[in-house]
């Protein structure tokens, strides 16, 4: 009988993991297999569906999602198309649906509000975003209102009211006065949730004329202030006082006394009231009593007990927070307040609703054509949400209808899908209190089997042990497994295997018989595959001879032994180990091969040692004790160390000394060398020595300095040369009288944190340090330069006070003394420090460009003033942009590039220009808190440059006098091209060249037939274009003319290909010519001035792979002919992938490929011969030109002695080299730019300048050979422009 279960926890470490578990199919994380498979889009990452924005910032809407092919996006917006491309200030990012919004360059959020949805599409279906509601944050201002003041009698209640202006998202309200101080707040005054100051009885210290309150907008870092409120109390005495003084003698005057009241609520108002609050928020419940004396509040929920765990009392007990509220929470709160008079109460009626939450999520499908699946959406909340189904973002009841689905409430049902079935389904699920929208994409696959598994994998069990043999497969439908052992083995059934569920075979007790090859074939309806592992049988590892316990003298030596038996194929190691840890680093252990052993024992070495033999494959151990006794005693001299001193004394007690005495000790046969003397404190650190002196071994009296307010207890250690004794008993405890401070706090600092306010920051004393009780500190400040008095304040122990209220970055002179309950600390020194910054006012003025050559430009500016800089200048920044290229005429998406420039630089260099171009900038100064307005835009432009190659040159129709050339006009032509050069001269057979012509071509031509040529003759030709400044880079072909009109003689190699991957390529070619021709491949790294490297073609085949490449590499290739005087193909350039782990084998070291190639030399060594006969019967055969034989005859060398950085070009339409097929090559070049890299210019991110701001770096460019007669001509540099990176 067949066993099949699941492998269990411990067996699965060679098993691929599951991306995902569903009913029909499991599709293993396998990175090939997954970038093979279709899949739906799949939303990964989106913005919240309530967005408050910063009106002042970028708006950034998220939309990223993943699928196979990769999506496409789009949005709506108000349930309408959103068309980006006709909104200027939006773009999407490449690659992604995300959505920026460019506020800060023109643009107004408030003109960006609405509700916005992203939709992911690809072939498989459309996945969609939640509605996301875009609002800008606001801040308002308060309105204008009359304030008049408070009178208020002794002892009767009052509300001042806040009433903050309505903002997005609501502010944070708090009180304060004049001086930017919290007003204090008790069970008799506080603030209520609607920002209110509640008192429950006013008292005479209550009168002041500055209660404010503030609201701080946290989203736009603004606070508002509401006018002071004036508040009077007026006392009983004072009244009676007034009276008296305007009636006689005779009348009976006397106001009431201050009278107490029993509680009266003063929010909320009446005896009930209701809250609805919903689940998961937190809930808030309040009340506020006056009273006199100032009522108590207490909570109940009436028929239950208030949550544990989940609820707290706030404000002094007037507010009840409950947490993660949920329904069981509904019920009636009840609040009472007391005093000695009587009470009052009020119940609130809380009501707990809920948003829609899930029950049961939908889960994305996979599934095989005919299969069934269900999708299941179940949602709960308070009302009941109602669901709602889509398809690709419609509607399910208008979408197209397929014949598979049905759809029952919460349940979309799937019968014999098809491939036409994927789609994705959006799940709605609603109440009034919001919603839920999920999605979970159907994805119908027909795919043949495929086994992930190595081939040829290798398994090593020891014997009467688990083999695990896998078989990790996918396929759709999902495939049968069978595994056969052998070529021709029948399939395998029986108790003795078990075949787990993802294809793994299990052999619970493998035996030596069980060794061998075992296949795995996997098979569905649309095919069958099958792979080969190995398993090899090992003898288990055992210690045939084990350690024994021993007993040994001390100072005797001990062996223990391990003798070991293994698999003769497995290499042993042998550790041994000391009560489970690594044997002591000590020289009297000897590990030997087969023994342990321990020479000159000593006590310390008793204990447990343990023997462990480890394989690759399993481990054994073995342990024995080892016990030391003692030696038979012989007289000797013992050394030891001194025993501890002892009747320690105190005398001579004084405020700052006091001395110590004792009597040393046994000094056991080594002479005391010193004293070690350590105190406690035990007022400040009880329990904690600290070293206090040391005395010479022969001194048994010391006068110790103290601190005052210690209570010190002393001890003493002996030393010897053996070591130090235990420490003595403590003396008894002496506490030293108090005393002022005698140092004041160090590292003193003053450093804004915000433009209105100063932080003076120390570091405290410590504990000791203080002298006394009552350690505080007395802070000052005044500005400095300013004919100001000190102002000081005493504060606690702590190491930071904030002064409020202060200008805008102006500097202070502060100071902070030490007091405690004895005194003040000597006068403190004073430092410098600086109120909080602020941004720049103004933007630099005067801006000029001077534009040097094409690519680089210098722009000056007048510096602002120190004053409106408003913090620590920091430099200045350039953004600068290119707006359209002069000779184009072509708009593109604008981005800025900056540049920084430390310190008071009034001027900057802007490299990486692109020639013949309009530009525009502007300046900002920065500081610490950030950048200041920008400087009017500055238009400029740069004067054309020498044109790059043009982009193609192609040679065809040759025929016995003529050929066809036909060009591309340069990819960055840097001006108004004013025509194209052609050179072009022939090769003869020994490799010579002859005379070369000039030919000049008007800009406007693409094509040109050149006539009267030489028949059955290579020519070589040299193409470049030309601007007003000069001459382009060239690019070089090679043709030749047909001997007659019937038949060519020479042959033709066209279609070079390449189809690179990581470490290998495939090329493949067209040919055209005789038969049995030999090819050859020749490769080597582009751009690298190696010779080339040659690979045989075997047979004449017209493809080739490239084996034992360099990952991230670009290649230059061609293919020749052998036999055909080196006939060979124009270039082609691929780059192979980049690195990943793998293993592969070293063909060069296989020995049929040895063979091979000896067989091809063999064969090429014939065809040489032949070709050498035929050619001395005059046949005549193309030449191959070696250009390291023949260079070009114009080389122009790079200026380098004008110091001159030269021309430029940007490198904005480069892109890096691709894997797989290049342009075909026939007889057709196309010109790659190269992408110089450009040492940062500025500072920061963004680049670096020198102290003169001139720019530091190093440009490189490639040039081409050109032809010996003829114009000078080179190559741009081409340096990236600093904003750009190379992906």
């Amino acid at each position: 009988m067949v066993r099949k279960m699941s492998i269990p926890t411990s067996k699965t470490s060679l098993l691929l993991f599951l991306c995902q578990i569903i009913s029909a199919l499991d599709v293993p994380l396998d990175s090939k297999l997954l970038e093979e498979l279709s899949q739906p889009p799949t939303i990964t990452q989106q913005s919240p569906k309530d967005y408050i924005v910063d009106p002042r910032e970028n708006i950034v809407i998220q939309c990223e999602a993943k699928g196979k092919p990769p999506p496409s996006f789009s949005w709506t917006r108000n349930g309408t198309h959103f068309d980006i491309d006709k909104d200027a200030q939006v773009t999407m990012k490449p690659n992604s649906g995300t959505l920026v919004i460019n506020i800060m360059n023109g643009g107004k959020a408030e003109a960006y509000e609405g509700v916005y949805q992203c939709t992911a599409r690809n072939e498989r279906g459309a996945a969609i975003s939640n509605n996301i509601v875009i609002r800008p944050s606001r801040s308002p201002l308060w309105t204008k209102e009359k304030l008049e003041p408070n009178h208020v009698r002794e002892g009767d209640s009052l509300v001042l009211h806040c009433r903050p202006p309505v903002g997005l998202p609501p502010p944070i309200i708090f009180w304060m006065d004049n001086a930017f101080q919290r007003l204090p707040q008790s069970e008799r005054v506080s603030q209520g949730l609607n920002g209110d100051l509640y008192f429950s009885n006013v008292q005479p210290e209550d009168t002041r004329e500055d209660y404010i309150c503030y609201a701080r907008f946290n989203h736009t870092q603004t606070i508002q202030q509401k006018q002071p409120i004036s508040v009077k109390v007026f006392s009983m005495d004072s009244l009676n006082d007034t009276i008296a003084a305007n009636l006689s003698d005779t009348d009976i005057y006397g106001a009431k006394p201050v009278t107490e009241r029993q509680p009266v609520l003063l929010t909320p108002t009446g005896s009930t009231s209701t809250k609805v609050e919903l689940r998961g928020n937190v809930l808030l419940l309040e009340c506020i009593a006056a009273g006199l004396p100032t009522p108590v509040i207490r909570w109940i929920k009436e028929g239950g007990e208030l949550p544990a765990n989940r609820t707290f009392f706030e404000n002094f007990k007037k507010t009840l927070k409950i947490i993660d509220v949920s329904e069981a929470d509904s019920g009636n709160y009840k609040c009472i307040a007391r005093n000695t008079l009587g009470s009052v109460h009020h119940v609130i009626s809380v009501t707990v609703k809920a948003a829609p939450y899930w029950i049961t999520a939908p889960r994305n499908l996979v599934l095989s054509p005919g299969e069934d699946g269900t999708l299941i959406c179940r949602a709960n909340g308070n009302p009941k949400p109602s669901i709602s189904w889509l398809a690709n973002g419609v509607p399910i009841a208008i979408a197209p209808e397929d014949p598979s689905r049905k759809v029952d409430g919460d349940t979309i049902i799937f019968s014999h899908v098809q491939e036409r079935s994927s789609a994705v389904y959006q799940c709605n699920a609603s109440n009034e209190y919001g919603y839920l929208l999920a999605n979970a994409f159907v994805n119908v696959l027909a795919e043949p089997p495929r086994i992930l598994t190595p081939a040829n994998k290798l398994y090593q069990v020891i014997a009467d042990r688990p083999a695990l043999l896998d078989c990790a497969y996918f396929g759709s439908p999902k495939p049968e497994i069978e595994w056969f052992k052998g070529v021709k083995g029948s399939i395998l059934r029986g108790n003795e295997y078990v075949f787990h569920d993802n294809g793994t075979l299990e052999i619970p007790v493998a035996q030596k018989n069980n060794a061998g090859t075992y296949t795995c074939v996997a098979r569905n309806e649309l095919g069958k595959i099958q792979n080969e592992v190995h398993l090899e049988i090992k003898d288990p590892t055992m210690i045939i001879k084990q350690p024994e316990y021993k007993v040994i003298q001390r100072y005797g030596q001990v062996s223990f032994e391990c003798i070991i038996k293994h698999d003769s194929t497995l290499l042993p190691t042998v550790t041994w180990l000391k009560d489970n840890d690594e044997l002591p680093d000590d020289e009297r252990f000897l590990v030997g091969k087969d023994n342990l052993t321990i020479m000159n024992v000593t006590d310390k070495d008793d204990g447990t040692y343990t023997c462990i033999v480890n394989t690759t494959l399993d481990s054994v151990s073995a342990s024995a004790v080892l016990t030391v006794v003692a030696a038979p005693p012989t007289p000797a001299i013992i050394y030891a160390r001194p025993n501890p001193p002892f009747d320690l004394e105190l005398t001579g007690q004084l405020e700052r000394s006091v001395d110590l005495s004792w009597i040393p000790g046994d000094e056991n046969n080594s002479p005391i060398t010193n004293f070690v003397i350590e105190y406690e404190d035990a007022l400040h650190e009880p329990g904690v020595w600290h070293y206090q002196t040391e005395v010479p071994g022969t001194q048994t009296t010391v006068q110790l300095k103290l601190s005052p307010y210690v209570n010190y207890s002393f001890r003493v250690i002996a030393v010897n040369r053996i070591g130090r004794s235990q420490p003595s008993e403590p003396s008894e405890q002496y506490l030293t009288k108090s005393a002022s401070p005698d140092e004041n706090p160090a590292n003193v600092q003053g450093i804004g944190s915000e433009p209105d306010n100063l932080v003076i920051t120390w570091e405290p004393l410590k504990g000791f340090q203080s002298n006394g009780p009552g350690l505080q500190y007395k802070v000052s400040w005044r500005q400095k330069d300013v004919d100001d008095e000190w102002t000081s304040v005493i504060v606690a122990n702590v190491s930071k006070y904030i002064v409020s209220g202060t200008p805008t970055f102006v500097p202070y002179e502060v100071k902070v003394q030490a007091l405690n309950d004895l005194g003040y600390a000597p006068e403190p020194s004073e430092v410098i420090g600086h109120s909080g910054e602020d941004l720049p006012m103004v933007a630099p003025g005067n801006v000029q460009v001077h534009v040097i050559n094409s690519t680089l430009a210098k722009v000056h500016w007048d510096p602002v003033p120190l004053k409106t800089v408003r913090g620590h200048l920091q430099g200045y920044k350039v953004y600068y942009w290119k707006v359209q290229s002069l000779s184009r005429r072509s708009r593109r998406h604008v981005e800025k590039n900056i540049l920084t420039f430390r310190g008071n630089k009034t001027f900057g260099m802007l490299p990486g220009l692109e020639p013949y171009s309009s530009y525009k900038l502007n300046v900002r100064v920065v500081n610490g808190k950030g950048e200041g307005p920008a400087s009017s835009d500055k238009v400029f432009k740069t004067p054309e440059g020498v044109p790059s190659s043009p982009s193609f040159l192609k040679i065809t129709n040759p025929t016995l006098d003529s050929l066809t050339l036909e060009w591309g006009s340069p990819t960055h032509p840097n001006g108004v091209l004013t025509s194209y050069t052609l050179k072009f001269q022939p090769i003869n057979n020994t490799h010579e060249l002859g005379p070369l012509v000039e030919i000049r071509i008007p800009a406007n031509e693409s094509s040109l037939i050149l006539k009267n040529l030489n028949y059955s003759t290579r020519y070589k030709f040299y193409f470049n274009a030309q601007t007003s400044v000069g001459s382009g880079s060239q690019i070089t072909e090679e043709a030749v003319t047909i001997m007659d009109e019937v038949q060519p003689l020479y042959p033709r190699i066209r279609n070079v290909t390449t189809a690179a991957a990581e470490t290998y390529a495939n090329i493949s070619w067209e040919y055209e010519g005789p038969d049995h021709a030999n090819f050859y491949v020749e490769y080597g790294v582009a751009g690298s001035k190696e010779d080339w490297k040659k690979e045989i073609v075997n047979g004449s085949r017209s493809f080739f792979v490239l084996k034992g490449l360099t990952p991230g590499t670009a290649y230059k290739v061609r293919v020749g002919a052998e036999g055909l005087s080196g006939f060979r193909s124009s270039e082609d350039v691929f780059e192979t992938g980049p690195a990943m782990a793998s293993r592969q084998v070293d063909i060069a070291t296989q020995g049929w490929f040895i063979g091979l190639m000896c067989a091809v030399a063999l064969l090429i060594l014939i065809l040489l011969i032949v070709c050498f006969i035929r050619r001395n019967k005059g046949g005549k055969y193309p030449v191959k030109e070696k250009e390291d034989a023949h260079a070009d005859p114009e080389i122009q060398p790079m200026k380098e002695d004008d110091g001159t950085f030269g021309e430029y070009s940007d490198a904005e339409d480069h892109k890096p080299l691709k894997k797989g097929s290049r342009t075909p090559s026939d007889r057709t070049v196309k010109k790659e730019d190269s992408d110089d890299s450009l040492v940062d210019y500025g500072e920061g991110v963004n680049g670096q300048f020198n102290e003169d701001g001139s720019f530091i770096g190093q440009y490189s460019g490639k040039k081409e050979k050109e032809p010996a007669e003829g114009n000078e001509s080179s190559e741009a540099p081409s340096p990236v422009n600093a904003m750009n990176s190379f992906v």
